[in-house]
């Protein structure tokens, strides 16, 4: 794995994790500040990246989005996200819970 692979799949996450500490949903702008001002911050994100790893989850089914406006996007955890932060479920590209994730 590349350690721009690895790095990714921390800060996807990290998305999950913010999310069910912020009750399950958060603007895409709450969710990039606390990506680059959390607990663990992780520097040269931009909005753009953040939003790009929000899309990527959902593809997947772990988080969804509701746009309140054309440029106001909630990203919503979904219950599958949920076992993704919990370690019930794994899902390749997202660093597993209790692994440094």
């Amino acid at each position: 794995m590349s350690f721009r692979d690895f790095v990714a799949e921390h800060r996807r996450f990290y998305l999950l994790q913010l999310l069910r500490e912020l009750g399950g949903s958060a603007s895409d702008g709450v969710l990039h500040q606390g990506i680059r001002q959390g607990f663990r911050p992780i520097q040269g994100v931009t909005r753009d990246v953040t939003r790009k790893d929000a899309e990527w989850l959902r593809e997947r089914h772990l988080v969804a989005f509701d746009w309140l406006a054309d440029d106001l996007l909630v990203v919503e955890l979904t219950e599958r996200g949920g076992y993704v932060v919990s370690g019930d479920v794994q899902v390749e590209g997202v660093s597993r819970a209790g692994r440094g994730g």
